[in-house]
């Protein structure tokens, strides 16, 4: 099904082809025409399925049939849990806005950074993605206003849940008019989200998509059997004799994280981490010289993964377990993008073997366990 079939106009048309979008995603597909038509949606489906465009799309129409919004009353809010994906759904609307016939301005808010110089950027927008923090602080110094919001999207809902956003949330819903069109999309739906979504939407499309398979084919998985003190040594090994010029490592913790970029720096590799703990402008340097090829390693938590994409990814690394399935293949996932092929390694101890299983089971793969004992690390 072409895009035109869903109701998009000729100007967002001409600029799916400019950035070469040829057919929607199946959550597109889906999403696309109830949004048009002013439904309430409640979008379930994975990490990297084109959720973002689903509903960027259909709400810069939305916004084209609309008068321009007062200045600081925003139109159309978009909730997202980190800086991150903030400006990666910025991204998204500026880089579809900039070809319509009728400007439409957006801007990505967050913490970790200077408030003054977003309160001066609110001049004209239309459409802010936010983190719930920041926008609250936002708020309270009159820099922007909720009364005329329109449309109100949450983005990866179940991880802003899960980080413990719900007090900040609640706050802005009480500032929000009762009106509106809501559009919740998530990569789960859990208990809290099902919470959440009764208190939000009003008799929404819901459209779950399912994983779809031909994603993890695209990967091929291998694991390590190693004890936890050999992990780095193996980790070096590995990414030496496989000639990984690319490649993203993901572990469990700040700490952990630092310490393997060190480790790695100090074995010649040129390496580079990227936390919450980092400032937002050495976590955009970090994706920035990663993405440029300026290091070879880009050590990662899972938090920050949600703004990681770079289709042509070769290699990721679990250099620890995630804690669920889901989040599992969320991380492979970085790799086997773009229908182009990749390779995901896991290390894995004697503690999380386990868990490795229930991680197969769910996913329905079975990847071999390698035992690590007889590769010789010395030097590593």
């Amino acid at each position: 099904m072409p895009f035109a079939a869903l109701g998009l106009n000729r100007d967002l048309q001409y600029a799916l082809e400019k950035q070469f979008y040829t057919n929607p995603y199946p959550i597109q597909e889906k999403a696309i025409p109830p949004i048009l038509n002013g439904k309430d949606v409640l979008g379930i489906a994975q990490t990297g399925s084109g959720k973002t465009a689903s509903y960027v799309l259909p709400t810069l129409q939305l916004l084209q049939s609309k008068p321009v919004a007062k200045n600081r009353y925003v139109n159309t809010l978009v909730l997202v849990p980190t800086r991150e994906l903030a400006i990666q759904v910025q991204k998204v609307y500026k880089a579809f806005s900039d070809r319509l016939e009728q400007g439409i301005k957006s801007l990505a808010v967050f913490g970790g950074v200077s408030i003054n110089p977003q309160m001066m950027d609110m001049n004209g927008v239309e459409i802010l993605v936010a983190t719930p923090g920041r926008l609250l602080e936002l708020v309270e110094k009159k820099a922007v206003f909720l009364t005329n919001v329109d449309v109100l999207v949450l983005d990866e809902a179940d991880k802003m849940l899960n980080l413990g956003f719900k007090e900040e949330m609640s706050n802005i819903f009480k500032l929000l008019p009762k009106k509106r069109q809501n559009l919740l999309f998530s990569a789960t739906l859990s208990a809290d989200l099902s919470a959440i979504q009764s208190l939000v939407l009003q008799n929404p499309v819901t459209i779950e998509i399912e994983a779809e398979t031909q994603n993890l084919d695209l990967i091929a998985q291998l694991a390590y059997a190693v004890q936890d003190d050999r992990k780095g040594p193996l980790l070096r090994y590995l990414i030496s004799t496989l000639e990984m010029k690319q490649v993203l490592v993901f572990t469990s913790s700040v700490h952990r994280a630092d310490t393997v970029t060190d480790k790695l720096n100090q074995n010649g590799f040129k390496a580079i981490a990227m936390h919450s703990k980092k400032s937002q402008g050495a976590r955009e340097d970090a994706l920035r010289k990663f993405k440029n090829g300026d290091v070879q390693v880009l050590v990662a938590t899972d938090l920050m993964s949600r703004g990681i994409d770079i289709p042509f990814l070769p290699f990721v690394v679990n250099y620890e377990l995630p804690r669920s399935p889901k989040d599992y293949i969320h991380r492979i996932g970085r790799t086997g993008r773009a229908e182009n092929a990749g390779t995901a390694i896991s290390l894995v101890n004697a503690d999380e073997s386990h868990h490795f299983g229930i991680i197969q089971k769910k996913m329905k793969r079975s990847v071999a366990l390698i035992d690590s004992e007889a590769i010789n690390l010395k030097g590593f």
